[in-house]
């Protein structure tokens, strides 16, 4: 007997993704059931070559369900994955509701996918930020040489980190301004065509946004409580695909050369780099877009601090950022006989 999964938020931009990727890397799922809110009851979506009804995610029977993928945002998170886990199934949670919960794994399967050993003490497990996903892969393999003290990174984020309307914004504005129509930002804070804000969720008491202070808190959690990060996250107008400018501080001496063979041979990260004028190769996130990899590109050394080395990180977001990781993490359960039918 095979497995039985829910898609929680199935219409939304990552969800659609997740029914892709179970397609894609042939997970073994027997049935898949797409949830949303009622008001999608008996939409269509697609899954491989099939078609599924969205079903109500409220009067769902999680009983039946082995396995729960869910990206319906925090609030619903909150109020809702307990229960579910409750009800037997284990749910792979892509909010920042559970994140920081310390009975929670916080879980990149390239990173700490041995955090993983039994099922999770509330059934849940949590799938980190867009950003923090990328970087923390990209950063794995040179700690695990070098032991990395600092990081300082800019982030430039893809408006499909901020969902479907956020997409829809930078269409609608874009269009505007060729036509010399008003622009009125209501998903985003302030006009995204044209420009970039340095502004994503909301600010706290130091300063920080939320998703600065995640990336921080996260990588801790995930890769190293003693290396220090520090961000500025900045929303750009790109479709899709997150990059991070990250320049790390080492406690060991590393060369560009040798950094590049590390991260060549690192699982789920792909090197495109070569400094050759006639011939450069370096990676944006228009080619980054459906690939499963992180890509590192821009390896060279940071001569402003003793062992430093600075890198170019781009992921598709939606993917290795939210639904890969996710969907990664459901076949690390079925590996380890965690998950079971």
């Amino acid at each position: 007997m095979g497995l039985k999964i829910a898609v929680y938020g199935a219409t939304g931009a990552v969800g659609k993704e997740m029914l892709t990727i179970l397609e894609e890397r042939l997970f073994p799922a027997e049935e898949v059931f797409a949830l949303a809110t009622r008001k999608s009851i008996g939409r269509e979506l697609s899954y491989g070559d099939r078609t599924l009804k969205v079903k109500d995610a409220a009067t769902f029977d999680f009983s039946k369900v082995d396995l729960v993928l869910m990206s319906a945002g925090g609030d619903v998170s909150r109020a809702e994955a307990q229960k579910i886990a409750k009800a037997g199934a284990i749910v792979i949670d892509n909010s920042s509701a559970w994140r920081m919960d310390p009975d929670v794994p916080l879980i990149v399967p390239e990173v700490n996918a041995d955090a993983l050993e039994s099922r999770p003490k509330k059934g849940i497990i949590a799938n980190p930020n867009c950003s923090t996903i990328q970087t923390v892969v990209a950063l794995k393999p040179i700690h695990d040489r070098a032991r990395i003290k600092r990081v300082s990174c800019a982030t430039y984020q893809a408006v499909s980190g901020g969902g479907q309307a956020a997409m829809d914004e930078l269409w609608h504005q874009t269009r505007a301004i060729y036509v010399n129509d008003p622009i009125e930002p209501d998903a985003l804070p302030k006009q995204i065509a044209f420009n970039v804000i340095p502004k994503i969720d909301v600010f706290m008491e130091d300063g920080a946004t939320k998703e600065e202070w995640k990336m921080t808190v996260e990588t801790k959690k995930i890769l190293d409580p003693s290396i220090k990060l520090f961000s500025t996250c900045v929303r750009v107008p790109v479709f899709v695909g997150h990059c991070v400018a990250a320049h790390l501080e080492l406690e060991e001496e590393l060369s560009p050369e040798e950094a590049r063979d590390i991260l060549r041979e690192a699982p789920g990260l792909m090197l495109i780099d070569r400094t050759d004028e006639d011939d450069p190769m370096y990676v944006t996130p228009i080619e980054c877009v459906g690939e499963f990899a992180t890509f590192v590109s821009r390896v060279r050394s940071d001569p402003t601090v003793e062992n430093g080395l600075a890198m170019w990180i781009v992921s598709d977001n939606l993917r290795k950022g939210a639904a890969l990781n996710a969907v990664q993490i459901a076949e690390v359960l079925l590996n380890k006989g965690i998950l079971k039918a």
